[in-house]
This record gives structure tokens, sequence and C-alpha cells, in this order.
């Protein structure tokens, strides 16, 4: 007996240091592959390898040079499914040797997750902005997935979240044949750089009428005041070293527009709200908690920089609606404010034809598509009008959030995301309902 479990063990470690070795040998021999890393895995996964990979700036025209850009591999199984992560933003989460995506342990699936381009550690030098597109981050996936179908044969799952939602879209549309399915999290669909969609679902249908009302109190009550806490406020910024793009007056006034769509946006409660006659400082604290001015400084701009580019040229945003505050606002208009001011040195015209292509390629293609999304979320606003047909399914969790995933779903819209990826991918799936 002692023989057979010793004999067991040996072929484990056998087949872990097979998996490692074939996947480190694999990637070595690729040529554009400029280097390999092992990383620390969970266990959940046989190994895991950071790469730097050589892409070219603009996929048009290689003669304008490369760049490297990280992409994070962590195998399964050269025969199991591949989950691949659209990251919107710097995927460097992913070198967590904990971090597991929800559709792994639901697929039993390899992960590969890598950067956005101008995001992390995959930043071209020097930084022209030009190439910063839509089809070009598009181009970037679709090489990574055609150099790692050499590897794996399993079939392919394109997901991600928000930004990287839209990413996850976005791609489908460019590379249609890339992936098996996609299931893109909370992604919005923008039709200008302030859509005009997002301001009415604030003000009609997040929450409750009560819990809105509650919070535009909130907002009042700062405004109103606003010689309290305008002090309270460059205090802050001083203790967190910030350095504002605006006067303390308009920077008081988009920290509290943007109160209502942060506090809907994610799951915050209507009890930490303070009464209004509570101290200033708790209601101040509640203020900065859910609405950052680390946003509206030049060391947020040094993180999003890239995505205000995307914003302001392609994927589109939100606006602001100024006139239930507008008697106790110092601003007289917030219109153009994401260009005003993150991006003032650049002359950026918003490319209407993406999102219009985007919406006719939703409408047409046989593409197997999850979209999940959060009723309550203000980016639900701009969700994908999804038609009613086999090759889609979309769930929107009654009162969800930004943080809507198919981990905290209902049971019964669970087992409707449980029978459609068993359908779509022919197999059985890992979802407790």
């Amino acid at each position: 007996m002692k023989k057979l479990q010793l004999l067991l063990v040996l072929l484990l470690l056998s087949a872990v240091s097979f998996s490692q070795t074939t996947l480190k040998v694999f990637l070595e021999r690729q040529p554009e592959v400029k280097s390999v890393e092992q990383m620390d895995c969970t266990d959940f996964f046989a190994a895991k390898y950071k790469i730097m990979v050589e892409q070219p700036v603009d996929h048009s025209d290689p003669a304008k040079g490369t760049f490297l850009q990280r992409v994070l591999i962590a195998d399964k199984g050269i025969d199991r499914p591949v989950v691949f992560i659209t990251e919107g933003y710097n995927g460097g989460y992913s070198e967590n040797p904990n971090y597991i995506n929800e559709l792994c342990p639901i697929l039993e699936a390899n992960q590969i997750c890598m950067d956005h381009r101008y995001f992390g550690e995959s930043m071209p030098e020097p930084l022209n902005y030009d190439y910063l597109t839509v089809r070009n981050a598009a181009a970037d996936h679709h090489h990574i997935i055609q150099l790692m179908k050499k590897y794996y044969s399993g079939k392919w799952i394109s997901t991600g979240i928000s930004k990287g939602g839209q990413t996850t879209v976005y791609h489908r549309w460019l590379y249609p044949n890339d992936v098996d399915i996609s299931v893109p999290y909370v992604a919005p669909l923008n039709f200008g750089v302030e859509d005009g969609r997002h301001e009415p679902f604030i003000a009609n249908t997040t929450g409750t009428p009560e819990g809105r009302a509650k919070v535009q109190a909130f907002q009042l009550q700062i405004l109103k005041n606003r010689e309290t806490y305008l002090p309270l406020l460059e205090q802050y910024c001083k203790n967190q070293h910030l350095n504002p793009l605006l006067n303390n007056d308009e920077l008081l006034d988009y920290v509290v527009l943007e109160f209502s769509y942060g506090f809907w946006q994610y799951d915050n409660s209507l009890d930490d709200i303070p009464a209004l006659d509570a101290p200033a400082k708790d209601l101040f604290a509640e203020l900065v908690k859910v609405s950052s001015p680390m946003y509206l400084a030049s060391e947020g701009v040094d993180i999003f920089k890239s995505f205000y580019v995307q914003a302001a040229h392609e994927l589109g945003y939100y606006g602001y609606d100024i006139e239930p505050f507008k008697e106790y606002l110092s601003i007289t208009s917030a219109e153009g404010w994401l260009n005003r001011i993150y991006l003032p040195e650049l002359a950026i015209k918003y490319n209407k034809k993406t999102a219009k292509e985007v919406k006719k390629f939703i409408k047409k293609t046989d593409a197997k598509m999850l979209f999940i999304y959060g009723e309550w979320d203000p980016w639900s606003a701009s969700a994908f009008d999804v038609p009613g047909k086999p090759n889609f399914l979309k769930i929107v969790k009654p009162e969800g959030s930004h943080s809507t995933r198919i981990g905290n779903l209902p049971k019964e819209q669970k087992q409707q995301v449980k029978e459609t990826l068993e359908d779509w991918l022919d197999m059985e799936v890992n979802i407790e309902i």
C-alpha cells in the first residue's frame, strides 16, 4: 500500500513538473516573448509565468516601432479551457499568487491576464497617444491568443470587468473567431464623452426614491455650507499629499457632484450617510470616502490618464447634472469637464464611429456572449442593448452594483448562467446554486 501511495505521489509530482517544464520551454521558444519569469501561484494552478511580449505600437504599420506588454499565464492543463482576461487597465493584480478569476474554478480553466496597452508595465516609449486605440488594443489581445493557441488546445473564454468588459466586446467585434464565448461584466457602451443617459438614471432609477433623496440631501448639505467644508478639503489634500487640478472651490463642486455616482456604483450603505446635523467632520469623512479628491489631482491623472484619453477618443464617459445644485456651486457649467480637467493639453476629438459599429455588430453577430449587470449600477444606464437571440444572455442582478459577479447572483440567475455555459461550452461547470 505504501509503495502504491509513493508511486501516486511521484506520478503527481512528475505531472506538475512536466506541465511547468513544457509551458516554460514553449514560451522561451517564441521569438516575440522577450522574457519569461516563473511566479508563485495558488495550488489551483500548476505553474504561473510572467512574460513580456513584443507588440507593434501600431499594428497597421509595424515600422512605427514596438513595445513590451506584460502577460501573466497561470497553467491548469494543456487541454483545459482558457479564461482570457481582457483587462482594461493595469493587470498587475494578477501577479498576486492567490489571484484567481471567478471563471477559472467554474470551468477548471487556465488563466491569462495582461496589461492593457499604455497601462502598468506596458507603456510605449515615447508615449504617443495616437496609437492608443480600440483597434490596436484588440490586435494586442488577438496576438496573445494566437500565440497561446499554439500551446493550449481547450476552449477559449474572454472576459473583463467594466472597461475590461468593454474591451472584451470590442475585441470580439474585431476578432469574432478568437474565442468560443465572451463574458463581459458591467460593460457600458457609451455614445459620447458625456453620454447623457447616466444623469437621469441616477436621478430616477438607482436605489429607492427615499435613498436617492437622502443622497441628494447630503450633497446639498455640503454645498450649502461650503465655507465649513472648504478648509477641511484643503487640509485633507495636504495631508494626503495631493496636488489638485482645480482651485479649492471647483474641487469641492466636483467632489460633491461625483458623490452620487460613486455612491450608487458600489455597495455603499445609506446607513453610513451621517445625519445632516452631525458634526461636519463626520459628513466630510463620508464625502471623501465615497468621492476621493485623488481623482481630481495630478496623482490620479498619473494613474488614469490613458483611460481619460480613451474615454475622450472612443470609449465615452458620463456627465453631471448640476441643476439640483446650481444655486450652491461655484461653477456655472460642468459640460466638457473631462477634457477640460484631465486633458487640457490634448485636442482629442471623439470618434462616434467605434461605438456605432459595435452596436451594429451586437445586432447581427452569432457570437455567444453573456452580459452581466447590476440593476442600480449607474453604468447600467449605458448597458449593451442585447437582442433576444439564443447566442446572448443578459443577466441583471436585482439591486446589484458595479461589483456584480456570478458568485453573488441570486440562485435563479446562477442557474441560468450555469445552464447557458454548459450549453455553449458542451461541458459541466462548477457553479454552486
